[in-house]
């Protein structure tokens, strides 16, 4: 059913859930999985201070992003799923976006993320990408949650 999964990383935990979901359905479906990685210019502005310069936190950014792929292509080669790593690299541009377009891109039928589950004020200051990828995918997309702890 699902030929092509993209699955967006960015190391936090409810990537990783998302990544342990798409592994599953991959390895049901012989899918494989598109790992998508994006270096956004938004977290340099607010994480930038006076000790590095904009090329060496975009360089540590990069490095990160590589580093995340790199994992989670070893966690899928382990588990005998096919996956194909992707880093795109943004300039005032929306991570949703940039997700739906890889997905467009790539030929994916599916697109499985991790969600933070955010409601109310968080929500609406921090944004969700999330939520603008589930409006504007062309394609299915699920949402997966971390386990209520």
């Amino acid at each position: 059913m699902y030929q092509r999964i993209l699955v967006p990383l960015d190391g936090s935990a409810t990537a990783e859930r998302g990544l342990r979901e798409a592994m599953g359905l991959a390895a049901i479906h012989k899918s494989t999985l598109y790992l998508l990685h994006v270096v956004a210019d938004f977290a340099l502005l607010v994480e930038m201070s006076a000790v590095y310069s904009y090329e060496d936190m975009r360089k540590s950014m990069r490095q990160y992003g590589l580093n995340v792929l790199a994992q989670a292509k070893a966690k899928a080669q382990a588990a005998n799923v096919n996956a194909e790593s992707l880093m795109h690299e943004v300039a005032g541009e929306r991570i949703g976006e940039v997700i739906v377009n890889q997905a467009q891109q790539h030929g994916c039928d599916l697109i499985v993320m991790g969600t933070h589950g955010r409601r109310g004020f968080s929500r609406v200051t921090l944004g969700s990408e999330a939520d603008w990828v589930i409006r504007h995918s062309p394609v299915p997309v699920l949402m997966v949650r971390l386990p209520q702890s």
